[in-house]
């Protein structure tokens, strides 16, 4: 799967250098046999869950520690999708100590004797809100390039009206993104108030870079 993700990114990257490509896992769905005593069954998941399950390929036992190391994720990530596969409805891994709630202490086998009366099976995840944290990454990203523009912009110039700076910041952020207004001037007032810039004492519509 990892390789799939690199050859894509690299794909994508000869199309644009002015995107960053952002991959929302959780999103994913895998399509994966499981070969229970009972009978061998197609489960649906998640990315991160057909990660998980696939771990027990090589390992007849693992811990919380051992899976959270393997995948690489967070601790509220784990819990989320460990609990969807040993104290949901489907209970595709069996867990020491056999509680509702998932534990760094716990531990986790899988279930060779798991069966259901269906042969296709979709086990469900707790949903997050992936779509606000991106968008927050996104608005986090263009504040610190718009900050960029506007300190490249002041050193060149060292002084420079309001409407002018903001029409130069917009035109040097086009390729990548259509900065708001109201965002450049809430960043120049931030700059403002780091000594990036000063306002000019007779002309509030007038900024002075600081060396």
């Amino acid at each position: 799967m990892v390789k799939c993700v690199e050859v894509f990114r690299e794909f994508y990257q000869t199309k644009t250098k002015h995107r960053k490509l952002t991959w929302i896992y959780s999103l994913g769905t895998c399509n994966i046999i499981g070969k229970f005593e009972p009978k061998t069954m197609e489960l649906i998941v998640t990315t991160y869950q057909a990660s998980a399950l696939l771990l027990f390929n090589s390992s007849d036992k693992l811990s919380y520690s051992e899976i959270m190391t393997q995948l690489n994720l967070t601790d509220d990530d784990v819990v989320r999708l460990l609990h969807s596969l040993s104290c949901a409805k489907y209970k595709i891994l069996n867990k020491e100590p056999n509680t509702k709630s998932i534990a760094p202490t716990d531990h986790f086998e899988f279930n060779f004797k798991f069966t259901d009366k269906m042969r296709r099976i979709k086990i469900p995840l707790p949903p997050v809100d992936e779509k606000k944290k991106v968008i927050e990454d996104v608005d986090k990203d263009r504040r610190y390039a718009i900050d960029a523009s506007i300190v490249r912009i002041m050193k060149s110039r060292k002084v420079l009206g309001h409407q002018q700076l903001v029409m130069e910041c917009v035109e040097q952020l086009g390729r990548m993104f259509k900065p708001d207004f109201k965002a450049i001037k809430k960043r120049i007032e931030d700059l403002i108030t780091r000594d990036y810039l000063e306002r000019d004492k007779d002309n509030p519509n007038l900024f002075r870079y600081l060396a």
